[in-house]
């Protein structure tokens, strides 16, 4: 238990470290600032689209609901600029260490790879969180004038919160290969447009490519359907490239 209580205290100060290394850097602010007005945008476009389409729509048997019309799409963006955005907050966050010196310290300090890199992981998960309460925030102001499929919106919010993991946690052992963090945004950049290409270029529904999609596995929690193979999929991505960063750093370790 006492174990336990110490690797806790150890992911949260690391994870304290790296949120206010993020609050304290303009790139942060003006990133976090983009997306809160990009998505404000969105809402307020599919909103519109909305109010102009609402007396067709009451003449249809089972119309879609605000839900469906205006909060599906805000998440599909936000989903998008998460891609976008990543590499630029985990392109710093190994490779900075190695590019600011600060690496060796690290490595030689009594504290286990694991700890450093789920503290490291949390942190900038921590700040993705302030993102998808943006957009849920948005969703529950459409309570004031009509109702919510709240299964959706739930939905949704899961499945953003577990891609916003998959990218982060992809950008995170990216940035553990390269002492240089604009190879690292590159190359996380790279990898996630990659991914997301095999679910343009594949003209199957149901081909094998379709499921290496991050973005395809998103949208099945967008349409609300939270089926147990998007899950364990993404799970199992966000799991795999932490060991992979654990790993990698405990070889630094062993080399060091």
């Amino acid at each position: 238990m006492n174990i336990l209580k110490v690797l806790d205290i150890m992911i949260i100060t690391i994870a304290q470290k790296e949120l206010s290394m993020l609050f304290s850097s303009l790139l942060a602010w003006f990133l976090l600032a983009l997306m809160q007005l990009v998505l404000t945008w969105v809402f307020l476009n599919r909103l519109d689209a909305f109010l102009g389409v609402q007396s067709q729509l009451m003449q249809i048997a089972n119309p879609p609901g605000v839900t469906e019309i205006i909060i599906t799409p805000v998440f599909a963006m936000a989903a998008l600029m998460l891609l976008m955005i990543t590499p630029l907050l985990t392109m710093r966050l190994i490779a900075g260490e190695y590019q600011n010196h600060t690496m060796a310290l690290l490595v030689s300090a009594p504290i286990s790879m694991t700890d450093i890199v789920l503290g490291k992981f949390t942190g900038l998960m921590i700040f993705f969180l302030a993102v998808i309460v943006l957009v849920v925030g948005l969703s529950i102001s459409l309570l004031a004038g009509g109702t919510l499929d709240f299964g959706l919106l739930l939905s949704s919010t899961v499945g953003l919160l577990l891609i916003a993991a998959c990218f982060t946690a992809l950008g995170l052992y990216i940035s553990s290969l390269t002492t240089y963090p604009i190879i690292a945004a590159v190359g996380t950049l790279g990898v996630l447009l990659g991914l997301w290409i095999l679910d343009i270029v594949a003209h199957d529904a149901d081909s094998l490519i379709h499921q290496f999609s991050l973005l395809k596995h998103f949208e099945n929690f967008n349409r609300g359907m939270i089926d147990s193979f998007s899950v364990a999929y993404l799970v199992l991505f966000i799991i795999t490239f932490l060991i992979l960063t654990i790993q990698r750093l405990d070889g630094e370790r062993l080399h060091g």
